[in-house]
């Protein structure tokens, strides 16, 4: 019994090698169907896939305006609290005060780029860039403000 299940499993791992090296021998062959990415000799030309989540980044306009509201919703749908929104309130034209993102926390160093945050924002605010390329000697630097200095929200945006 012993004996046979040692033979079987011999057997097993010698046919997935065979395969793998069919796989490998193949390319050897036909070496343009090469799928290898030559990182880093090809940054100029390299092309990520298109759902590749790299880090997550706030858009700005050209006024230095964004779409976040500071609602928290991101905040709260992240796992592991990478991401911590400092709120304060703003006085409208009519006297009111209003709800204001003052700092917008992103602590690249925890992110799991899970997406989450981005499907729980209600406004479009933040996104996934395809910045990979993170390697620091300091942690600290990983721990990013996405919001500009003196942005401010967008007009029209609840």
């Amino acid at each position: 019994m012993f004996l046979k299940e040692y033979i079987k499993d011999v057997v097993g791992g010698v046919t997935s090698l065979l395969k793998g090296m069919r796989k490998t021998g193949y390319y050897f062959f036909h070496p343009k169907e090469i799928i290898t990415e030559q990182y880093p000799d090809n940054r100029a030309t390299l092309k990520l896939a298109e759902r590749f989540r790299g880090e997550v980044v706030m858009a700005h306009d050209a006024n230095n305006e964004h779409a976040c509201t500071g609602c928290t919703a991101c905040e709260l749908a992240c796992p592991n609290g990478t991401i911590k929104i400092i709120t304060k309130f703003d006085m409208t034209p009519e006297g009111k005060k209003k709800k204001a993102i003052d700092t917008f926390i992103y602590h690249l160093e925890l992110c799991t780029m899970c997406n989450l945050c981005v499907e729980a924002c209600p406004t479009g605010a933040i996104s996934m860039a395809q910045n990979f390329e993170h390697s620091v000697y300091d942690r600290n630097k990983l721990t990013k403000k996405l919001n500009k200095p003196g942005s401010k929200v967008r007009e029209g945006v609840e």
